[in-house]
């Protein structure tokens, strides 16, 4: 009988750029909301380094670099800061330290917001690799994190995450198993591995 391998650990770096909420203004929602839904649709086991840091380019590529070189996360996901507005700068702090960049998750988010609201063209979103790390850029709002990372499925509009998993095969990482009733992932069948004998 052919079993199940052990699900592999996942580190995820997850950063929320935000002047008021690094200041303790009002509490940061970017995230716990982000911590709810992967959690919901991962089934590997997760380690999470949480980063809150100020609208300042520097100090968000700081947070970046560490989350990866030293901390080792698998996978960094950033809220907040990705509009036009002059303190809206998460974009060029995550292209500052990449090593090669991933346009299709940024598209194909704006295709999902534009679902909603003509203004979702404003959006800067970005992904890109470094070393053996995806990192990618996220909106700020609750509702919109949960809509670019699952997608429309009634409207047959993918959401993003189903790519991930794939993507960091690809470039080294753990192999993630997703909760399909959440977000099934996408795989070509030579990159699957065996399901779980019943």
């Amino acid at each position: 009988m052919t079993t199940r391998p052990e699900l592999e650990p996942i580190r995820i770096g997850l950063v929320s750029a935000s002047d008021r909420a690094s200041a303790g203004v009002y509490p940061d929602q970017g995230i716990p909301t982000l911590q709810a839904w992967l959690g919901r649709a991962l089934h590997n086991p997760i380690t999470w380094e949480t980063r809150l840091v100020p609208d300042e380019q520097d100090k968000i590529s700081a947070a970046l670099r560490e989350l990866v070189d030293q901390a080792g996360c698998d996978l960094v996901l950033t809220t907040g800061g990705t509009g036009p507005a002059p303190r809206d700068v998460t974009p060029e702090a995550t292209l500052a330290v990449a090593d090669r960049l991933l346009p299709g998750f940024g598209e194909q988010m704006r295709q999902i917001s534009l679902r909603f609201v003509p203004t979702a063209i404003l959006s800067r979103q970005v992904a890109v690799i470094r070393g053996k790390a995806l990192l990618m850029n996220l909106p700020g709002q609750p509702k919109s994190i949960a809509e670019t990372l699952q997608g429309l499925p009634d409207l047959g509009v993918p959401g993003i995450f189903a790519a991930v998993p794939y993507c960091i095969d690809l470039i080294g990482g753990p192999y993630l198993e997703t909760d399909a009733a959440v977000c099934k992932a996408f795989r070509p069948k030579s990159a699957q591995r065996a399901r779980p004998a019943t």
